[in-house]
């Protein structure tokens, strides 16, 4: 085939927008920020997992501090009544009988008294766990927004930058001959569509082209087409490839 050399360097700026088109049509689909807010969600979903079990674990000492307060209670109560009881009493015998009563219901209130300062202990640990948890997630959830405001921001401008390319594109492609534009996108479809020839290597597959191929392809004349032997594509020259 035989083309104007005009003609064949416009396909330079088409395979130059075709690589732009491509590359912003992959960051509009998958922005670089993509993996990382999903391995967020991910993250999110492990603390808020653990976040549970701490929760849980705090419930667990709650309820267990209620219990106890509630026996204490109870002691209490017991104590109040058998302290009246020892007041009203005139029976030695049933005196001694609350005295002894008295003794072991205020140690087993020290002993729930005691069991209660550790549960305390245990509930304000377990709260600062999930005070922690929690911070977590919140910073989690934060990156997980700025990165996804980001992703917004650079999937609008490649789209921008796209509809600018696709507009460029259809303008030079109007201006190339059917049939050597023909040419170029079957080759464009399967790989490199064509490429400049500088300082013997073809710039499509940045391969050095064989001395006898480059001799070759500079024997002939300047309006024929010709191709990298390398990558298929078509090798357009100018005067860099001299």
């Amino acid at each position: 085939m035989n083309a104007d050399p005009a003609d064949q360097r416009k396909l330079l700026d088409l395979a130059d927008l075709d690589a732009r088109i491509r590359r912003d049509e992959r960051v509009a689909a998958n922005p670089p920020q993509a993996e990382r807010v999903r391995e967020l969600i991910a993250q999110r979903a492990t603390l808020a997992q653990e976040l549970g079990t701490r929760a849980n674990a705090r419930d667990d000492i709650t309820a267990e501090l209620k219990r106890l307060e509630s026996d204490v209670a109870v002691v209490d109560a017991r104590i109040a009544r058998d302290t009246e009881r020892l007041a009203a009493s005139s029976n030695p015998k049933q005196a001694q009988g609350f005295e002894n009563e008295l003794v072991s219901l205020k140690r087993r209130k020290g002993d729930l008294e005691d069991m209660e300062i550790a549960l305390m202990e245990r509930l304000e640990a377990a709260d600062a766990a999930v005070a922690e948890q929690e911070a977590q997630i919140a910073d989690t959830n934060a990156q997980g927004a700025q990165l996804s405001a980001e992703a917004k921001t650079t999937v609008s401008d490649a789209t921008t930058r796209l509809d600018g390319a696709r507009r460029d594109r259809d303008a030079v492609a109007a201006s190339v001959p059917a049939d050597l534009l023909g040419l170029y996108e079957r080759l464009a479809s399967r790989g490199n569509g064509a490429g400049l020839l500088r300082a013997g290597a073809c710039e499509a597959c940045r391969m050095v082209l064989p001395p006898s191929d480059l001799a070759t392809v500079r024997r002939a004349q300047t309006d024929e087409v010709v191709f990298c032997p390398e990558c298929g594509a078509i090798l357009v020259r100018t005067e860099e490839s001299r």
